[in-house]
């Protein structure tokens, strides 16, 4: 398997082989092109930390800031923060649901 990593200065955005919907608290994400997502596992479900990371991955905001917004908004370290986006994220990207701008 490749190894897909994630780096703290890089900007990441949804996938276009995706939608997502917020139903009842949770983020769901449809892969809908060939190649996104998990053939295991096509629909992919966010908590609420998670959406809150998904919806800052506008392909705008490294991934430092993001975790540097979050940190301010859950009054967390930066360091805990920057464990969970990372995790987050390189699952995300390993699967392709999202792509490095």
């Amino acid at each position: 398997m490749t190894t897909r990593t994630v780096k703290e200065n890089t900007v990441y955005m949804p996938s276009d082989g995706l939608v997502s919907r917020d139903i009842e608290g949770e983020l769901i994400l449809i892969p809908i092109a060939a190649g996104v997502g998990d053939a295991e596992d096509g629909i992919f479900t966010l908590n609420e930390t998670g959406r809150d990371i998904w919806h800052r991955l506008d392909g705008k905001r490294t991934l430092g800031q993001i975790a540097q917004d979050l940190a301010m908004v859950y009054s967390a370290p930066v360091g805990k923060i920057e464990e969970d986006v990372n995790g987050l994220v390189g699952e995300l990207f390993r699967r392709k649901m999202i792509v490095q701008k």
